[in-house]
């Protein structure tokens, strides 16, 4: 069943401007035409329609197209990043703070359901790989998730499954509450902060031994 996107909309041209402001809704304008357009199909000349300047305006900002996708994976990949590792570094049990971990990953999927469909989504939306920056932080994401796993594990708190399993198996079932609900968000689903506390319940009630 195909995903229908929201449909692209078109500025008007804007006169010369804070360099900073411009460059965030390029960044803004591209994420949208990339998850409808996909890679190929999302030209420089829409990028700058969409933003309401001309090509030779946006090419002052970025060299090309890839250098626009790159900095968006990074950038949402970032702040990712920095919520997992402020989160491991907590004294608190292990547990809580893989809940907490878990819970900031899917409410972030949520809030930035673009660049999440960008970094994410299975096939992708854009017809080509995950720039080699991003691959790199969103490798760090994993790796600062998959450490508090360990310190589950290695408390013998696991029911089942060794530390690699447990935290793949976590993270793929909180990937699919983001991808299902950004991907039909017409459907009626039951209040965000239900779903999310009925998820984490269930995967962290049914793995952890108390």
């Amino acid at each position: 069943m195909p995903v229908l996107a929201p449909p692209v909309r078109r500025s008007a041209r804007k006169a010369k401007g804070d360099g900073h402001l411009r460059r965030a809704e390029i960044l803004e304008a591209a994420e949208r035409i990339f998850v409808v357009e996909g890679y190929e199909g999302a030209t420089i000349r829409k990028i700058a329609d969409e933003v309401g300047v001309s090509s030779t305006a946006l090419y002052m900002h970025f060299q090309d197209k890839g250098a626009i996708l790159r900095e968006i994976c990074e950038g949402t990949l970032k702040l990712l990043l920095e919520r997992n590792r402020e989160l491991a570094a907590r004294p608190l049990d292990p547990v809580v703070r893989v809940r907490m971990m878990l819970d900031a990953y899917m409410r972030w999927g949520l809030q930035h359901s673009n660049a999440y469909r960008l970094v994410f989504s299975d096939p992708p939306p854009v017809a080509a790989p995950l720039p080699h920056g991003a691959d790199d932080v969103g490798a760090q994401c994993y790796d600062t998730f998959s450490g508090v796993v360990r310190e589950v594990a290695a408390a013998g708190r696991l029911r089942t499954g060794t530390a690699d399993s447990a935290a793949q198996a976590l993270w793929m079932a909180c990937h699919g509450v983001v991808a299902m609900m950004s991907a039909r968000p017409d459907f009626d689903w039951a209040p965000k902060d239900e779903l999310i506390e009925v998820t984490l319940d269930g995967l962290l009630n049914g793995l952890v031994v108390d």
